[in-house]
């Protein structure tokens, strides 16, 4: 697998690999990616639909071919492929892709699933017109590498998705001291506060990668109603969409 220490982290691979099928259960350790994830398939439909118009409103992402790295047990990847999608979705745990891949067979969908990072893919010369890399930044070696990375792997005019942890003592309180070790909502040690990105530092990366930045939103999550809602509050969690539409630095 070329160039493969700039993306994988061992440590973090195992504690993925020890969820298995708890990917799927609602209330288990992803219950936070349960809840979180129709907000960023809305987003993520609402910005396709802006770029390119399918003939079909129900299923806006018809005839794109869309690359969903780090897709765990895959619920982005099942949620974009009810959209029309064509979408091959990557991870290098073996487990979760084991998972994602049953769980869709019992769904009847179809979706590439491939036990790989995005490196070997880059090295085949793949392209795709929607790349989305959602709640993984924060777990590889290397982010602003890996994101230059997935971005390249967009197709010229492509759309690159992005999700992660601002790196802000608010997201030390609420997503490591709060979310792991007060709440419970993941387990503890799920995430290193000093691998969070800045939208700067993402931004920069896009930019690496051969994208630019056309859209970003903050994520919250309101108790009252038990949701999580897009806002201008990017203090923690944030969405960044780049457009595909220079060639990469490499830098």
């Amino acid at each position: 697998m070329p160039r493969q220490a700039q993306s994988i982290d061992e440590a973090e691979l195992s504690r993925f690999e020890a969820i298995g099928s708890d990917w799927w259960d609602p209330r288990g350790p992803m219950r936070p990616l349960h809840q979180i994830n129709p907000l960023r398939v809305n987003w993520i439909r609402r910005r396709v639909g802006d770029r390119f118009s399918a003939p079909d409103p129900r299923h806006p992402l018809t005839g794109a071919r869309v690359l969903d790295i780090g897709c765990g047990g895959g619920l982005l990847a099942e949620s974009l492929a009810r959209l029309g999608a064509s979408v091959t979705a990557i991870d290098p745990s073996r487990g979760a892709v084991e998972t994602a891949r049953a769980h869709a067979e019992t769904s009847g969908l179809s979706i590439d699933y491939r036990a790989v990072p995005a490196e070997t893919l880059a090295a085949d010369g793949e392209a795709f017109d929607v790349v989305c890399a959602m709640e993984v930044i924060e777990h590889v070696i290397d982010p602003h590498a890996f994101m230059a990375l997935a971005c390249s792997l967009a197709k010229p005019g492509g759309l690159i998705f992005a999700a992660t942890l601002n790196r802000t003592l608010k997201s030390f309180g609420l997503a490591i001291l709060g979310a792991e070790y007060i709440l419970g909502w993941v387990p503890k040690g799920t995430h290193q506060w000093e691998k969070f990105v800045t939208p700067d530092e993402l931004e920069q990366a896009m930019e690496d990668g051969g994208a630019r930045v056309v859209d970003r939103a903050g994520v919250v999550y309101a108790p009252v109603f038990d949701v999580w809602r897009e806002s201008p509050d990017m203090g923690v969690n944030y969405m960044m969409a780049g457009l595909r539409d220079t060639p990469p630095t490499g830098r």
